[in-house]
């Protein structure tokens, strides 16, 4: 029998991307050294082994996913699979988080403090980065946060120790938009142990804007002090593909576009599903986080949520709730997705106290809802308007109505009463036939197109930019 050292040698190294600092781009690097190797006929595979975002991706087998690697799995053009994002993490209170392994919700790990669970989850690890070690040519491996929280060090899970696990070949990035480049990369090296240290094989400056005769000597001064090249100077670069665990806001009301407000509370989820709105030239999606007066916008969105008891707390609190029910009075479209159904909806009920507690909603649609133990999760295919669609569940409520609603989409996952609808269904705007049905509703253009070919597009101009500045 050959030992693990052994087995170790004959799999090619995995590369692996880490970051000074969280938002340093790791999460897109590898996208594109996934879709770059795809193209030149590698078979390849992303793996993460925990993330921590509300934006969550269903695989064919009804499991759930981080939407990141899951992206990454597409741009690899390849399957995606649990085995590339094994842990799971997804917020749904200041201090908790639901833990999800192997794509499937585990209450007792749930439960558990943080230090405590890596003797649980690292062999789910192990197993899955060795699984696509031997399924694929090549593994593209993402960190987390920074290796350099040593404070997190004891229980990590998905830096170091999935180097060390692999010897993987690491590149370092940093942020130099940011500012303070060179210090946080020799700062993060320092702070790694020696065998650590002999893994980074080269730095890497992401987010660059200016003229790179503005470096210097800076790059050869950092080799200087660790043996370490800067091996790829990439520019800030923008693109149209989802992001990891952020929404942009700071857009505004604009007078001569359709202009739709997104409720954006807290423990929102999966919002990449805007996107398709979001990068439209006349269409402004504008992110409502505080109390304002609604009724000039042409439509209004309430997304999904991990918490809905919480996130329908958060508007009572601000006053949106009042907002809201103004704005339903003018006729306008109000769209609840998920979550957002939920919050809509007359009652919340949560007899195992699973988010907030029973709530009372907004009562804009004879809904009732109780968040229950088992998860629903699936991907859906149906037929809508005579075009095929494509979409996807993901929650824990069961809904029923106690009036003669119609159905919306799909009959018992989605209903309409006047001027509101609802679904259980996410990925909707990225078909274009719904995209140009809800335009039609508001006014707007009909200019959709299906999101998934323009994603695709968006992948090999991402994998072009990489080819030319990176170091594959």
């Amino acid at each position: 029998m050959k030992t693990k050292k052994q087995q170790l040698l004959n799999k090619k190294k995995p590369i692996m991307i880490l970051g000074c600092t969280s938002d340093a781009g790791k999460s897109l690097i590898v996208t594109a050294i996934c879709r770059l190797l795809a193209n030149r006929g590698i078979k390849v595979a992303p793996f993460k082994a925990q993330n921590m975002s509300n934006n969550a991706a269903i695989t064919e087998e009804g499991l759930e996913m981080g939407r990141a690697q899951y992206l990454q799995a597409l741009a690899a053009k390849a399957t995606p699979s649990v085995l590339m994002n094994p842990v799971l993490l997804k917020p749904s209170a200041e201090t908790f988080s639901q833990v999800i392994v192997n794509g499937i919700v585990n209450n007792k790990i749930s439960q558990l403090p943080w230090m405590g669970r890596k003797s649980l989850l690292w062999k789910e690890v192990q197993y899955a980065l060795h699984r696509l070690q031997d399924d694929y040519e090549q593994v593209i491996i993402e960190g987390a946060g920074s290796p350099a929280e040593i404070n997190l060090r004891a229980g990590d899970i998905v830096n170091m120790s999935v180097a060390l696990e692999c010897q993987a070949d690491v590149y370092l990035v940093s942020d130099i938009d940011r500012g303070g480049s060179f210090a946080h990369l020799l700062g993060t090296w320092a702070c790694l142990a020696p065998e650590e240290q002999k893994l980074i094989k080269g730095f890497v400056l992401n987010k660059f804007r200016g003229d790179p005769l503005l470096l210097g000597n800076a790059m050869d001064w950092l080799e200087e002090k660790t043996g370490i090249p800067t091996v790829a100077n990439l520019p800030y670069y923008r693109h149209q593909l989802p992001e990891e665990d952020s929404f942009r806001l700071g857009s505004q009301w604009q007078r001569g576009k359709i202009n739709v407000a997104l409720i954006y509370y807290p423990y929102a989820a999966n919002l990449d599903e805007f996107d398709p709105l979001l990068y439209q030239d006349d269409v402004n999606l504008v992110p409502v986080h505080q109390n304002r007066d609604l009724t000039l916008f042409d439509a209004l969105i309430l997304p999904g949520s991990k918490n809905s008891g919480a996130s329908l707390t958060f508007l009572n609190t601000t006053g949106l709730d009042k907002s809201i029910q103004e704005f339903q009075r003018t006729g306008k479209l109000i769209m609840g997705i998920c979550g957002g159904l939920q919050i809509l909806g007359k009652t919340i009920l949560d007899p195992l106290n699973i988010e907030d507690g029973n709530k009372q909603g907004l009562g804009l649609i004879a809904l009732q809802t109780e968040i229950c133990a088992d998860k629903s999760t699936r991907q859906i295919t149906l037929n809508w308007l005579e075009k095929r669609i494509k979409g996807y569940e993901i929650h824990h409520g069961k809904t029923i109505t106690d009036a003669a609603l119609g159905h919306f989409i799909a009959a018992n996952t989605g209903w309409q009463q006047d001027n509101v609808y609802t679904t259980y269904i996410h990925g909707l705007f990225e078909n274009k036939v719904f995209y140009n049905w809800f335009m039609r509703q508001i006014g707007g253009l009909e200019n959709g197109f299906e999101w998934a070919e323009h994603l695709d597009n968006e992948l090999d101009k991402l994998a072009d930019m990489f080819a030319q500045h990176g170091w594959l």
